[in-house]
């Protein structure tokens, strides 16, 4: 059975939502998820959302900030189009019903890490991804949209001589049955990967499905070496990581070791609110030093009234496992968060494949570099999910410079021979992830788990639904992103490498790869 859509989006977190909202104005709209309409990322979203609004910010400064958390690498025409697109956005999210935080009339600006004013917007104190999920996804199944629940989306079709994205094929997860789906426009907004590690501040749908997609569909995917690693989830026996909102720090929140000790500002001028990698580099060495697994967090000396008011999801959840952080520090521990890199785009969506759009956290136009400024993400969405849907009505956009040459990289086998007769499991993959890709790396640890992982590939059997499909998918992102990491010989931003400690201005490029790529065996 098929059936014909002028648009077809998959993934149903903010950019997914926004995008089917616009695009509604212009044809008929097909939004399939694979979990119900509120699970993804965009739930879990607690510091807000950032723009420049303030008489006292602009949006060159913004840029400025983007730029500079970004390490280097960050593609500056698509900061400059985040920062000055940022206002019209949040008049948009307002005009949809989002409703912000206020403070006597005014909306309430908070500041974060490695941003240099305050400049983001809340809503429901540390609720902000809450309260925008579940207002898009009311409206969206108020309007013509047609939403399919529990479908997961395992192939992008392509026709093979045009070369162009016509559709998708999906799988009913209650019925097991597999239908395609045709469209003029096909948009992955699947959000992130966090499930690939041990320790993640991401929910279960997580889990790369779009990278498997785009690529195993041809297109390009850029800098999938740069994931973040958020310097604060909660580490409390019997609590799973629950991010603690980087809001926290910005409202004087203070970051000790288990002996008491400020340790922040012997790492970073911004001590407390630098950016998130050097955060969690510092509090892993700690945790090291100190041979323990967590550092605390301490917001304690604000008054309760102010804790209770700005963080009611973070202090409830901490009281519902017998922790009162108006009177007690927090215990954390970084946990992967964001992945800054993805399908290769250009700030209108446009991936390498005709016809093919991504958005949000799959896709990766350089706007972020290497370590996302905090509260940048929902904004990325809105931006250049507006952008996207113009690209789909406009029968011309000129071509956008690039800020840097890509370096072609290459994935082949690695030589591995087969050790084991079973197949991993989640919990396989989440270890070996966490062990050797994570926070630290060294070219030890990534071969081995890029041979380990190439071993998995072939003992995989072929999957058949939703939970096959996304483990067969997060092999194949752990294995792209091990590669990524083995081919920057240097350190920037959220990639950190023991063994070439030092940033090169030689690698100030982004790494880019496409299937069929080969590379000689490393034995």
């Amino acid at each position: 059975m098929t059936s014909s859509y002028d648009y077809i989006i998959i993934g149903s977190g903010i950019s997914g939502l926004y995008i089917s909202l616009l695009a509604k104005e212009f044809g008929q709209v097909l939004l399939l998820t694979k979990g119900n309409i509120e699970d993804c990322n965009t739930r879990y979203a607690q510091g807000g959302i950032a723009a420049a609004i303030s008489p006292e910010d602009s949006a060159e400064l913004h840029m400025q900030d983007t730029v500079s958390a970004g390490a280097g690498v960050s593609n500056t025409e698509a900061a400059k189009i985040l920062a000055t697109d940022g206002p019209s956005a949040i008049a948009e999210l307002v005009r949809f019903g989002i409703t912000f935080d206020t403070d006597e009339g005014k909306i309430s600006l908070a500041r974060e890490g490695a941003h240099s004013t305050p400049r983001v917007l809340h809503a429901g104190g540390d609720s902000t991804g809450s309260h925008i999920e579940l207002t898009l996804a009311s409206l969206t199944h108020e309007s013509n949209v047609e939403v399919l629940e529990n479908h997961t989306v395992t192939k992008i079709l392509v026709d093979p001589i045009s070369g162009k994205a016509t559709g998708v094929e999906a799988i009913n997860n209650e019925s097991g049955k597999t239908r395609v789906y045709h469209g003029h426009h096909t948009v992955i907004a699947t959000g992130g990967a966090g499930q690939l590690f041990r320790y993640t501040t991401n929910p279960l749908v997580a889990t790369g499905d779009g990278i498997s997609l785009a690529y195993n569909a041809g297109a390009k995917l850029m800098d999938m070496e740069f994931y973040q690693f958020h310097p604060t989830a909660l580490h409390l026996p019997g609590a799973p990581p629950f991010l603690i909102s980087e809001a926290v720090r910005g409202e004087g929140g203070i970051l000790f070791t288990q002996n008491g000790s400020k340790f922040m500002e012997s790492y970073h001028p911004l001590g407390d609110l630098a950016p998130r990698d050097v955060v969690a580099r510092a509090s892993l060495a700690e945790m090291t030093n100190d041979n323990s697994n967590y550092v605390l967090l301490d917001i304690s000396h604000q008054s309760p009234s102010r804790i209770t008011s700005r963080f009611p999801n973070i202090y409830q959840t901490c009281l519902h496992y017998g922790l009162d952080i108006t009177t007690a520090p927090i215990p954390v521990a970084p946990a992967a968060h964001y992945m800054m890199g993805g399908i290769q785009i250009d700030t209108w969506g446009v991936t390498s494949v005709p016809n093919l759009y991504a958005c949000g956290e799959v896709a990766c136009n350089g706007v972020h570099g290497a370590n996302r400024l905090a509260s940048n993400s929902l904004l990325d969405n809105v931006v250049f999910g507006r952008r996207l849907v113009e690209r789909t009505r406009a029968e011309k956009i000129h071509p956008e410079p690039n800020t840097f040459e890509p370096h072609e990289i290459t994935l082949g086998s690695r030589g591995s021979q087969s050790q084991e007769e079973n197949p991993p499991n989640l919990e396989d993959l989440q270890y070996l992830m966490w062990n050797k890709v994570g926070i630290v790396r060294t070219e030890t640890q990534l071969l081995e788990a890029s041979r380990t992982l190439e071993r998995w590939t072939k003992l995989m059997p072929a999957p058949v639904d939703r939970p096959t499909h996304e483990l067969s998918a997060m092999v194949l992102l752990g294995r792209l992103i091990s590669e990524f990491a083995l081919a920057r010989t240097e350190s920037r931003g959220a990639h950190y490498r023991r063994d070439f400690p030092n940033s090169s201005t030689e690698w100030k490029q982004h790494l880019v790869i496409q299937k069929g790529s080969k590379i000689p065996v490393d034995n």
